[in-house]
């Protein structure tokens, strides 16, 4: 991101392509040239390994979200809090990061409700190949 990218995050509101208390825009205007690129192949994700060191976050949950988002998630969607915030979740493999903010919550309680050690694994592989996709595409369209 570019300097001072959270005080500019007023000054695009509009530009928000999320509903519900998120924020996002894929290509976001405040994204460096390395950042977009290490935001649109997920590689932005690796420090994230050290939070999982330390048993802050695991490598499949809810997706976690910025502390002012998170305040504002009504109550029935609480449970997300309930685990450990990850890495990869179910909404990004199944190809939902676009969807409604409410689709988004239905999908985290969804996985909260079947957590276990083999849904973990397969959300994992299919993350992992998700991640493989989008590099081999970046590549071969950078060229």
């Amino acid at each position: 991101m570019v300097e001072d990218a959270e005080n500019l995050k007023s000054k695009i509101q509009n530009l928000n392509e999320a509903d519900g208390p998120a924020f996002k825009i894929y290509d976001d205007p405040r994204y460096t040239k390395v950042g977009r690129f290490l935001a649109h192949t997920g590689l932005d994700e690796l420090p994230q390994l050290i939070n999982i060191i330390k048993g802050e976050m695991s490598f499949i949950g809810p997706r976690p979200l910025p502390v002012e988002e998170a305040k504002k998630i009504p109550k029935k969607y609480q449970k997300r809090f309930s685990v450990l915030p990850g890495i990869g979740s179910l909404w990004v493999v199944r190809g939902t990061n676009h969807s409604s903010f409410d689709k988004w919550m239905a999908l985290d309680l969804e996985y909260i409700k079947n957590k276990s050690f083999f849904y973990d694994l397969k959300i994992l592989l299919l993350t992992a190949w998700l991640i493989i996709r989008l590099l081999t595409y970046k590549i071969s369209n950078n060229k």
